[in-house]
Parts: structure tokens; C-alpha cells; sequence
């Protein structure tokens, strides 16, 4: 069967994003509880049950594609951009048991699964950093690998403490903690020395661009579960603040482009930076700026949905990659090499 009748082969890790995104938007309901009530809190919960629910047809799926097409698998794991992603499956579960804790759930189920999504990623973040050092194709640091997907398996442990301190695991969620915290800054530069030597990532990556957002709003809500002083996350929310304006400025190119699943990388930076906010400020005017950006994310991730429907019914979306590994090397078109 060729690829294009067997869509369930395309099936990659990245849409794991599509549960972070729901699941990150549910967190930012819960955040805006103090100012909008209960209400609030029954959209968080219903949004979370959904983003239970994706997970589950995904996991299901991944599965049946494991046994319909082993080598995908292997693919994906080869694939010099597309490996990263794998993390995205133990972050969407974290962000699950974080939303079932914000519900005020917890008890022995819900710690284990915190407990395998945390050191899943963990084991995860060791795999990818491991690749840096292998000699030979698929090792190394290779100018295709450097996108700002990088970002998930590193940077994605500063989200271990946001179920793991009410869980009553401070200590081990603070040793993960330190761990995106420590490799945040190398994976910016990395990413940065990438542009300004190789030029841009491909444009059909520009939205995940948007992944710059999420590392300070991320440890910014975590550091708020450690009691750090306001004062310090409110630098951490300023952080990403510019990173959010810097990357509105490609929205234009973004809408132009025909719609992916990368498309999904906005939406939990989106959501993260929206939780942030509430957070830091539950009431008064400056919570109107939380309220917007609920509003926006709540609008983007509907839109998001609904072209994600559209796509799998139209067929456009579990297809082979457009472009070859080969020539995720390339600077895009129009810039420096």
C-alpha cells in the first residue's frame, strides 16, 4: 500500500501537540477561576476531559500504527527534526495530570502517572542530549535538527513541578525543574547561532516559532509553585512578553501558510503565557490583560480544532512531508546561507 492510502503512517509524534495545546488551555481556565467564578472552572474541566480524550485516540492509534507500520517508528526517530517530538507524548500526560490536579483530583493513580510522565521525559531529554554526542548521521548537532521543537524535550521538565509539589513531591520536581532551567538558555543560543550562520528554519516551521514563548512562562509557573517572590516571575513573564511580540510579527507569513499540524506549537505558548498572566494577576485591572489572552487562546484553539477537522476530512494532513529531511538542511528561501 502506498503511503499516500495509509494515512495512519504519518501518524508522527507532533500531534501529541494537539493535548498540550488543549491541555495548556485548560490550566489557563483554571487560572482565571478567582476572576470569572465557577464557570471558569467547568470550562477548565471540560476542555481537560477533552484533551484526556485525544490523548486517548492517539495513544490508541500509535499503537495500531506501531503494528500496521513498524518502521515509522524509526523514521521518526532518525528523522532530524521529527525526533524531538517524541517528548511530546510524556509532556501531554504531565500537563493531563496537572489538569486533573488543578480540578483538586489526586490519589495513588494520579501520582504514578505523574510519576512515569516525569521520568519518561527525563529519559527522553537524556536520549536527544545522547544524539549530540554520536559521531556519523543522526549525531551530532546538525544545522536541520536546530528548530525551535528543540525546545520541547529540553525545556519541557521546568513543567514537572506544576503536579508535582501538590502531589507532594517538591524535591524531585525541583531536580527536573533545574534541569530545563539549566539547558533553557544553551538551547536560545544554539537556536540563535543557527539563524544567524544558516539563516531561518524552513517557512513551513515559522509557526513553531511561537515555541520561544513557551520556557519563561513555563518556569514562571512553575517558580510561582516554589513560592519564588513575584517579583522575580513577573521578569519571567517580561521574558516572555517579547518573545510573544517578537513572534506576533510573523503572523502575516504564518496565515499564509497552508495549515499543519506545526500549526498546534502556538497554541500552548499561547496558553502557558495566558496562565502566567492570570496568575500574576487574579484580580484588578491589569487581570483584563489576563482575560484578552484567555479570549485570544480560547479563539485560537477553536480555530486550530476546527482546521485540524477540516484537514483530516479533506485528507491534507496525515500525508509524507513536503519537503525531504535533505532539505530541512537549507536555509529558506530569500535568506542568508
Amino acid at each position: 500500500m502506498g503511503s499516500q492510502q495509509a494515512p495512519l503512517k504519518h501518524l508522527a509524534p507532533g500531534w501529541y501537540a494537539i493535548v498540550m495545546g488543549l491541555a495548556g488551555l485548560s490550566l489557563a481556565w483554571h487560572a482565571a477561576v478567582p476572576l470569572l467564578g465557577d464557570g471558569a472552572g467547568a470550562a477548565a474541566v471540560v476542555i481537560g476531559a477533552l484533551a484526556a480524550l485525544v490523548f486517548a485516540v492517539l495513544v490508541v492509534a500509535g499503537v495500531w500504527r506501531r503494528v500496521r507500520h513498524p518502521g515509522a517508528w524509526g523514521e521518526d526517530l532518525k528523522h532530524p527534526v521529527r525526533h524531538v517530538f517524541v517528548a511530546a507524548l510524556p509532556i501531554a500526560l504531565l500537563l493531563l495530570v496537572t489538569s486533573a490536579v488543578a480540578a483538586g483530583l489526586g490519589g495513588p493513580l494520579l501520582e504514578a502517572l505523574w510519576w512515569a510522565a516525569s521520568l519518561a521525559q527525563l529519559s527522553v531529554t537524556v536520549w536527544v542530549m545522547s544524539r549530540w554526542w554520536r559521531a556519523g548521521p543522526g549525531g551530532g548537532l546538525p544545522w536541520a535538527s536546530l528548530t525551535p521543537a528543540l525546545f520541547i524535550p529540553i525545556v519541557g521538565n521546568v513543567l514537572v513541578p506544576l503536579a508535582g509539589v501538590p502531589l507532594g513531591r517538591p524535591e524531585w520536581a525541583a531536580a527536573q525543574f533545574g534541569l530545563g532551567v539549566l539547558f533553557w538558555p544553551l538551547v536560545l543560543v544554539l537556536l540563535l547561532v543557527r539563524v544567524a550562520s544558516q539563516g531561518p528554519w524552513p517557512e513551513r516551521l515559522l509557526p513553531a516559532n511561537f515555541i520561544f514563548v513557551a520556557p519563561p512562562a513555563a518556569v514562571g509557573l512553575s517558580a510561582l509553585r516554589f513560592g519564588v517572590t513575584p517579583l522575580v516571575v513577573w521578569g519571567l513573564w517580561g521574558a516572555a512578553l517579547f518573545s510573544l511580540l517578537w513572534m506576533a510579527t510573523l503572523l502575516r507569513r504564518i496565515a499564509e501558510l497552508p495549515f499543519g499540524v506545526v500549526h498546534w506549537g502556538m497554541s500552548f505558548p499561547m496558553a502557558a503565557f495566558t496562565a502566567l498572566t492570570l496568575r500574576l494577576a487574579p484580580t484588578g485591572t491589569a487581570s483584563l490583560a489576563g482575560i484578552g489572552l484567555l479570549a485570544a487562546t480560547s479563539l485560537l484553539v477553536a480555530a486550530l480544532a476546527l482546521a485540524t477537522l477540516r484537514g483530516l476530512r479533506d485528507g491534507s494532513l496525515l500525508v509524507p512531508e513536503s519537503v525531504p529531511i535533505a532539505a530541512a538542511t537549507a536555509p529558506a528561501a530569500g535568506t542568508p546561507a
